[in-house]
């Protein structure tokens, strides 16, 4: 057998097994700016399904259409179940949209924005609301000492 036809079929293989993207089971609550990133994330999936299309070596590499059409599947499902959430209530209590800094029991403080699963970043100051200290500190107000684990997170601001 010829490697260009081993080459091919293992190109035919992975495009055919090509694992879906999970779609977290959890809410789907979004910030603008999430809502936003998830409609610019479909719109360079479908113009990646458009580029595949048109590429010649379409018929060599068919793992670049797999990979394209597999995020076109997963941005729809997340735009179309996206819930706007804008906070509402009182300025001190933590709510998803808003950003907390609170400090640990160790002396070291550290300020996140609570958002959702797609926008969560944690390295740009964005946890998720599913996120073990953001499910401990929604709900809670300036000045509130929340346990978490084997520690304790004292509020000091919310904005």
């Amino acid at each position: 057998m010829s490697v260009a036809f081993t080459k091919e079929e293992d190109n035919e293989a992975a495009a055919a097994f090509l694992p879906e993207r999970p779609v977290s089971p959890h809410a789907n609550l979004v910030t603008e700016n999430g809502l936003a990133l998830l409609e610019a994330a479909l719109t360079q999936a479908k113009e990646a399904v458009a580029m595949a299309q048109a590429n010649a070596d379409l018929k060599i590499d068919r793992t670049a259409m797999a990979r394209a059409s597999r995020d076109v599947r997963y941005f729809t499902a997340r735009r179309a179940s996206a819930q706007l959430f804008q906070p509402t209530g009182e300025a001190d209590t933590v709510l998803f949209g808003r950003q907390v800094t609170f400090r640990r029991e160790d002396g070291r403080t550290q300020t996140f924005r609570i958002v959702g699963e797609d926008e969560a970043d944690a390295a740009q100051g964005m946890i998720s609301h599913i996120s073990p200290i953001a499910k401990a500190l929604l709900g809670k107000r300036v000045g509130d000492i929340v346990p978490l684990n084997d520690s304790e997170l004292e509020v000091l601001a919310v904005a």
